[in-house]
């Protein structure tokens, strides 16, 4: 019997990020992205005991674009989902994709040891996890 290989999160995941601060304007955060392919827009903490929020392109295009609001007058902080769901760099992928269709979610970003490592994706799971298992 062949042992499957267990795929890491930490396997499959984007470690460009894009950090911003929760008072920039959407506007400004869009300037400011430059990994674009992540579709997400991670908000860092304010102090220690604080929580990483997340702005996906879909939240701007519900809350802004869709609203006819100026992405000059909106602040991140007015959209972003906070806290973020994180996923832990170890967990084995098939575990993230079902937490990941459970939330309806379709990116997240991945912590190890509680710093931010990176943004995963279904579609880079799906591409490593059964694309490269042929």
């Amino acid at each position: 019997m062949k042992v499957k290989e267990i795929v890491r999160v930490r396997d499959v995941m984007r470690t460009e990020i894009d950090i911003i601060d929760g008072m920039t304007t959407i506007s400004d955060a869009l300037i400011q992205m430059k990994n674009i392919e992540n579709k997400i827009l991670i908000v860092d903490k304010r102090h220690q005991d604080d929580e990483y929020g997340a702005v996906r392109m879909s939240d701007i295009a519900h809350h802004v674009l869709a609203r006819d609001k100026s992405p000059e007058r909106v602040n991140i902080y007015e959209i972003m989902t906070k806290p973020a769901i994180t996923i832990d760099a170890s967990m084995d992928i098939r575990y993230c994709a079902r937490l990941l269709e459970r939330l309806k979610l379709s990116r997240a970003p991945v912590v190890d040891n509680g710093k931010l490592v990176g943004v995963v994706s279904v579609t880079g799971m799906v591409l490593h996890g059964v694309r490269d298992r042929n």
